[in-house]
C-alpha cells in the first residue's frame, strides 16, 4: 500500500568535497542537535530511454539502506516542495506507482536510468521540548549511468535541510541564512537526479553547471495560460498550437492527480478536455477540422466520463443546500434521508469507474492522438498569416454565435424550448470566453476583458441551466416520495424555489448580455 508524504526541502552545495555544518544551534528556535550517525543509501533511479520523467522533473526511485527504504515517487508541488508517495520494496516497479505515471510512461518501458550511492551523515534539529524541527544531512554522492549511454560517473557532496511535519516553514529561512555564513549556496540543481543526469550525460562538459526549473503542478489552475509569449512575428498556427500543447500538457500532469483523488483534480482535468475541443472549433481556419473533428468527439467522450459524478455532486450540494435553507416546520417527511437514498442510487460507482477510463486504451489511444495532431498539425493557410489577422476575428465569430443564441432565447417565452435554447446559449458563451482566454497572449487586455464579461453571461446562463436540471430531479423525488406514502409537499416548494430561481436569471440575462456587448467592443479587439 503506498502512502504519501509531503517534503519540504532545501539543498546547498560548497565549492570543496570537506563540508562542515556551523553551529546550528545558534538558529533561532533551535535548541539542540543530535547526531544521528551515517547510513549508506543505494537508490537505481527509473525513468523511459527518452527521459520523460526527468523532464517533467518526477523522479522514480528504488533504494535500499536507510530509515525510508522502498520505492519512492516525488511529484513537484512547487519550488523545494514535492509529495513523495512510497511503496515498500518489490522487485518491479509497484502496480500502484506505475499507474500514476501511465499518462506520461503509456506503453513505454521503464528501466534504471541512474544508481546513486550516498554516504548520508545526517543531524536532527530539536526544540526544547526534544520535538523534531527539520533533518539536516550531508550526502557524499557517487553517480553512475546506467542508460542510455551507460558508464559514465559523477560525484559530489551536498547538504540537504528537511522541514520535519508541520513546523513552520521560516525555520528554512533561518537556516539557511546560518549556512550561508558558513560558505554554503543553494543547489543550481532540482534534485540529485537532475545533477546526475547532466553530469553524465554523453556531451557533459568537465565542469557542468546544472541549472534545473522545477515544472509548476498542475493544480496551481494554470491550463489556460500558453507557455510562449506572443511577439509580432508570431504566426496564428504558433499561437494555436501553443495554447492546444498548454491543455495536453494538463491532461497529462493532472492525470495522477485525479487518480490520488486531489481536489478538484477532475474538474480542473474536464476544464482542459473542454478548452482544447473548443479551440479545435474556433480556430477551425488554423486547423483543418476535417482532422481535429473526430479528436473533438474523443475528448468530448472524456469529459462526459470524468463529469459523471462531478455533475450528480455538485446537484446534491445544491439540493442540500436548498434543504438547510428551509425552516424546520416546512420539512415534511424524511426530506434528507430521502435526499441521501436517491443520490446513493445514482451514482455510478464512480471512483473505480473513472480510475478504468484513465486506464483504458481508448484514454491512452487519445493522448497517442494528441501527441501525433500537435507534433504534425492539419494546419490551413491562415495558420501562416499574422496572429493579429487571424485570432480576433475567430474571437468574433464566437461572440456573433453567441449574439444569435442568446437572441434566439430571448425571443421565446417560458418553458421547455427556452430553456433548451439558453442551455444552447450557456455553451456558446463558455466557447467564446474559452477563445478570448486563448487568445490573451496575443491581444493582451482586450481579450481579457472580454473572457471576463463571457464568463459573466456563462455564469447567469449556467444558474439557469442548473436550475432546469434540479427542477427535474426535484420532480422525480417528489414522485419517489409519493409512492413511498410520504407528503411531497417540501419537494413541491423546492421546485417552485427553482423555478422562481430560473425566471430571475431570465430577467437578468437582458442587462448581463447589455454590459457585455456594450459597443466598442470589435474596435478594441480589432486595434
Amino acid at each position: 500500500m503506498a502512502e504519501t508524504k509531503r517534503e519540504i526541502e532545501r539543498k546547498y552545495e560548497a565549492t570543496g568535497d570537506d563540508v562542515r555544518l556551523p553551529d546550528l544551534t545558534k538558529v533561532t528556535g533551535v535548541a539542540g542537535v543530535v547526531d544521528k550517525g551515517v547510513a549508506e543509501l543505494d537508490a537505481v533511479y527509473y525513468d523511459t530511454q527518452d527521459l520523460r520523467l526527468a523532464a517533467d522533473s518526477l523522479t522514480l526511485r528504488r533504494r535500499t539502506g536507510g530509515d525510508d527504504a522502498g520505492w519512492h515517487l516525488k511529484f513537484p508541488v512547487a519550488t523545494g516542495i514535492r509529495d513523495e508517495i512510497r511503496a515498500p520494496l518489490s522487485p518491479d516497479v509497484p502496480r500502484t506507482l506505475a499507474a500514476l505515471l501511465r499518462s506520461r510512461v503509456r506503453d513505454t518501458r521503464l528501466t534504471p536510468v541512474v544508481r546513486l550511492l550516498s554516504s548520508r551523515h545526517v543531524r536532527h534539529l530539536l526544540d526544547g521540548d526534544g520535538t523534531l524541527l527539520a533533518e539536516v544531512s550531508v550526502d557524499a554522492v557517487r553517480a553512475e549511468r546506467l542508460s542510455p549511454a551507460p558508464g559514465a560517473t559523477a560525484a559530489w557532496t551536498e547538504v540537504e535541510v528537511e522541514l520535519a511535519d508541520d513546523v513552520d516553514p521560516a525555520l528554512l529561512d533561518r537556516v539557511e541564512k546560518r549556512l550561508r555564513k558558513a560558505g554554503l549556496r543553494p543547489s543550481h540543481s532540482a534534485s540529485k537526479l537532475a545533477r546526475a543526469l547532466a553530469e553524465t550525460a554523453p556531451d557533459a562538459p568537465d565542469t557542468p553547471v546544472v541549472l534545473v526549473v522545477e515544472k509548476a503542478p498542475a493544480t496551481d489552475k494554470t491550463t489556460d495560460k500558453t507557455t510562449d509569449k506572443t511577439t509580432d512575428e508570431t504566426t496564428a498556427g504558433d499561437h494555436v498550437l501553443g495554447y492546444l500543447r498548454a491543455q495536453r500538457d494538463a491532461l497529462v500532469d493532472l492525470d495522477p492527480a485525479v487518480r490520488r483523488d486531489l481536489p478538484d483534480s477532475v474538474h480542473q482535468m474536464r476544464v482542459a478536455t473542454r478548452r482544447m475541443r473548443s479551440a479545435f472549433k474556433s480556430y477551425g481556419k488554423v486547423l483543418d477540422r476535417t482532422v481535429t473533428d473526430p479528436v473533438g468527439e474523443e475528448l468530448k467522450w472524456l469529459a462526459g466520463e470524468l463529469g459523471v459524478d462531478r455533475d450528480q455532486e455538485v446537484l446534491t450540494e445544491r439540493l442540500q443546500g436548498r434543504i438547510a435553507a428551509l425552516p424546520r416546520p416546512l420539512l415534511l417527511g424524511p426530506v434528507r434521508g430521502r435526499l441521501r437514498i436517491w443520490s446513493v442510487a445514482r451514482r455510478s460507482g464512480s471512483r473505480r469507474k473513472t480510475i478504468a477510463v484513465l486506464d483504458s486504451k481508448r484514454y491512452l489511444a487519445l493522448l497517442d492522438t494528441l501527441d501525433a495532431l500537435l507534433d504534425g498539425p492539419p494546419l490551413r493557410p491562415a495558420a501562416r498569416r499574422p496572429v493579429a489577422q487571424v485570432v480576433p476575428k475567430a474571437v468574433l465569430k464566437d461572440y456573433d454565435r453567441l449574439a444569435g443564441r442568446i437572441a434566439h432565447a430571448l425571443e421565446l417565452g417560458p418553458g421547455g424550448p427556452r430553456d433548451l435554447a439558453m442551455h444552447d446559449a450557456r455553451k456558446a458563451a463558455k466557447r467564446a470566453r474559452y477563445a478570448a482566454e486563448a487568445a490573451k497572449p496575443a491581444l493582451g487586455a482586450p481579450a481579457k476583458k472580454f473572457a471576463r464579461r463571457m464568463k459573466a453571461v456563462q455564469t447567469v446562463l449556467g444558474d439557469h441551466q442548473d436550475s432546469v436540471v434540479a427542477r427535474e430531479a426535484l420532480r422525480g423525488l417528489a414522485i419517489q416520495a409519493h409512492l413511498a406514502g410520504e407528503s411531497a409537499f417540501t419537494w413541491g416548494l423546492l421546485h417552485g424555489q427553482e423555478a422562481a430561481t430560473a425566471a430571475d436569471r431570465e430577467r437578468e440575462l437582458p442587462e448581463v448580455w447589455r454590459k457585455a456587448s456594450r459597443p466598442g467592443l470589435r474596435e478594441r479587439l480589432l486595434a
